[in-house]
């Protein structure tokens, strides 16, 4: 009897052992961080088991996302009204809870920079169980690793490089052109366009060339198979559902495995095939993947330890992928609806491409010229960013006058920051380009840079030279050739979709010059 009785208690031990496990991170660990920041001075919204404040988030973003807005760019009570709500009752650091993790949001210029050159002491948020399956590349990587990809992808990111793609990134733009005057001439001198997806190819067909060295057909279904990965991803953030993900295994997961698995044997054969390309000495091309794996070799060569492995150099394809068409789709998307809100800077920026370059093709120099469409390019990047920042902290670290504990996360909410009025002025959420005459430095009150589109310090986007070339590139063809208005039809919806994008499209009303 008593063998029963010991054999009973060492079979409950690891149940009891899993469920101790299990209280202490869902309940016990949140409740004492909560009291923790607390004792520094930060508001925190009260610990709701599991889910945190996510029903609140959710909620307010569905009610906020069922209507589209008035044409403003005041729009940070449709992107996050529950963050904005914050925000105004509280200046200083806040918390919330997005599940189990709480994620204090920092709004201080001089806090902001200090997160971000601090880069091994403030890393990048632990890549979840759905995120692996998605981007693994530089953007999500820390440490050693994070220094090592750097170093081997930043010659295929040089100048001198971007200058030699950029016939790759005309003859994309050149039919994008071409398409928009067919349809143009099939109508009555104008036609009505989503210029959305119209982007979204163009920056497919950019990154397809100059990286890959193949046309948009043979990258389509990579990028299909990202856009879904993305949703996905997505969906995975915001279901209350897939909370229970972090223990239990879901068939959200299956599907993410599944296309992982597709997009991975995708690019394998294509990494395959050009690495026997370049060892035979065949490989000739200087697009973004023969220059990655160039300088990836170059450090095998030299110490095996120093260079990337194959599924490494898979993740940053991937990558390229994603970041490469994305977020310059989305610049350009916002580009085309804000001259269109605002027709005296689109005929401001049309003259001086027509006095700086004509009708003529621009060259790289050229391009680096157009003083007015680069205020333009910044004034949107600040009202319109990509994305915001997030940075978690490991253990206990210093950080002005706080102090915070390990397992706490930092966001930094740029589209919130870039409408301060204290550092950017009363018209703060006007569009006003000449704020950036003087260059990002000058464009604020804060004595140094408060903009953070492309982050800041170290760790500042890689591909910021990449897509500000195509974007200034494409956007000078265009107002060589057309003008554009908005279409009745058009409903200002910002979003965000992982990266900030227009809701029901962006329908524009374009006329042939």
């Amino acid at each position: 009897m008593g063998f029963l009785v010991l054999g009973f208690v060492l079979c409950l031990l690891p149940l009891l052992f899993c469920s101790l496990k299990l209280f202490h991170a869902i309940w016990w660990r949140p409740k004492m961080i909560e009291k923790k920041l607390r004792k520094e001075g930060i508001h925190v919204l009260p610990y709701n088991f599991i889910h945190g404040n996510l029903k609140e988030m959710i909620k307010l973003a569905s009610e906020a996302k069922s209507k589209p807005m008035e044409l403003t760019h005041d729009i940070a009570y449709r992107v996050d009204p529950f963050l904005l709500q914050l925000s105004i009752l509280y200046k200083k650091p806040f918390a919330v809870w997005y599940g189990i993790v709480p994620r204090v949001t920092i709004m201080d210029p001089k806090l902001i920079r200090e997160i971000l050159t601090r880069k091994f002491e403030f890393r990048k948020p632990e890549v979840s169980s759905t995120m692996k399956f998605f981007l693994k590349g530089l953007a999500n990587i820390d440490g050693d690793k994070w220094a090592k990809h750097r170093k081997i992808i930043n010659p295929a990111f040089h100048i001198e490089k971007l200058k030699g793609m950029l016939p790759s990134f005309m003859a994309s733009c050149e039919e994008m052109v071409e398409k928009w005057e067919k349809l143009i001439d099939s109508s009555a001198n104008s036609c009505e366009l989503d210029v959305f997806p119209e982007f979204q190819n163009l920056t497919g067909d950019v990154i397809s060339r100059a990286a890959f060295g193949s046309n948009l057909q043979e990258g389509r279904l990579i990028f299909s198979l990202q856009r879904k990965q993305a949703a996905l991803f997505l969906q995975s953030i915001f279901s209350l559902n897939s909370i229970w993900s972090r223990f239990l295994p879901s068939k959200l997961h299956k599907r993410m495995i599944k296309i992982h698995q597709e997009v991975r044997a995708l690019l394998s054969g294509l990494i395959e095939s050009r690495e026997k390309a370049i060892l035979s000495g065949n490989g000739c091309k200087d697009d973004l993947l023969n220059l990655l794996l160039k300088s990836n070799l170059n450090e095998i060569q030299q110490n095996k330890d120093l260079g990337m492995s194959r599924e490494d150099v898979i993740e940053e394809c991937k990558l390229f992928y994603f970041a490469g068409h994305e977020t310059t789709a989305n610049l350009l998307a916002w580009t085309m609806i804000v001259l269109s809100m605002h027709q005296s800077w689109q005929e401001k920026a049309r003259q001086e491409v027509l006095q700086l370059i004509g009708k003529n093709n621009p060259t790289f120099d050229e391009l680096n010229h157009l003083k007015i469409m680069n205020m333009i390019l910044l004034e949107i990047l600040r009202l319109y960013p990509p994305t915001s920042l997030v940075r978690s902290i490991k253990e206990e670290t210093k950080l002005g006058e706080y102090s915070f504990p390990g397992g706490v996360s930092l966001l930094i909410p740029v589209y919130l920051i870039h409408r301060d009025p204290e550092l950017w002025g009363e018209d703060a959420t006007e569009f006003n380009p000449e704020r950036f005459s003087d260059g990002i430095s000058k464009a604020t009150k804060d004595s140094q840079s408060s903009f953070f589109s492309f982050g800041w310090g170290p760790r500042m986007c890689i591909g910021q030279n990449f897509a500000m070339l195509e974007a200034k590139l494409a956007l000078a063809l265009i107002l060589q050739h057309f003008s554009f208005e908005l279409s009745p039809s058009y409903k200002h919806s910002p979003n965000v979709a992982l990266t900030l994008q227009p809701q029901f499209g962006a329908q524009i009303i374009i006329h042939k010059i």
